[in-house]
């Protein structure tokens, strides 16, 4: 059975649950605590599974796999059936590029380990820090809205009529985006997107919320 080392807030974590659930893909969940014990994911344990003391990691057989964009390909090429990517090449490199404006524009700029920088090393208010977030988070989503609205490709999903990799991407920064207070009724493709996805049992399964780690 594949393995998934996963932390229920994680938004990269999010996003290969979100996709494991629509392939139909049964798993374990291993949880990796960010904050317990000084970050369960820096201790040596978990190191040896992924030296980057990054989640997620998943195991299948013998070989893990990091970089949950990595990971989220390598599950489409092993495992095809319910096809994340769409089968012509200018689909695919449209998903692909929506999936990388949160994977690679908006996430690194905002997760964990930066948050700490920004205010254990660097002495930024909590103000500040919430602050940081919502300009970054504000200008991605705005790209990304902008995109999706005048494109006809966009359609009950990010592209076409069944989720792809780049709902898996976009649902996960939604539910980040709220939690720091940011309004996403200003995107409103993205804000569609996100209330037709939240209804899908792949995506309420892999929600933070229905995680055996959640608190």
């Amino acid at each position: 059975m594949l393995k998934l080392y996963t932390y229920f807030r994680s938004s990269a974590a999010y996003r290969v649950r979100i996709a494991l659930n629509l392939k139909g893909l049964a798993y374990q969940s291993v949880p990796v605590h960010l904050l317990k014990s000084g970050g369960e994911h820096l201790q040596d344990g978990y190191r040896a599974i992924n030296p980057g003391a990054m989640l997620p990691s998943l195991q299948d057989g013998d070989a893990i796999l990091t970089q949950s964009l990595a990971i989220l390909e390598y599950l489409e090429e092993v495992y095809p059936d319910s096809a994340l990517l769409p089968a012509d090449p200018l689909g695919r490199a449209r998903v692909r590029a929506l999936a990388l404006t949160v994977a690679c524009d908006i996430h690194p700029i905002n997760n964990l380990r930066v948050l700490k920088y920004l205010g254990g090393t660097l002495h930024l208010s909590d103000e500040a820090k919430t602050e940081w977030y919502r300009h970054w988070v504000r200008q991605g989503l705005a790209i990304i809205e902008t995109h999706l609205a005048r494109d006809p490709q966009t359609a009950t999903f990010c592209h076409g009529a069944t989720p792809t990799l780049a709902d898996c991407c976009l649902i996960p920064q939604v539910f980040n985006a709220q939690r720091f207070q940011v309004d996403v009724s200003a995107y409103p493709t993205i804000a569609a997107i996100h209330a037709r996805c939240s209804g899908l049992p792949a995506f309420i399964a892999a929600h933070p919320a229905q995680q055996p780690d959640a608190e």
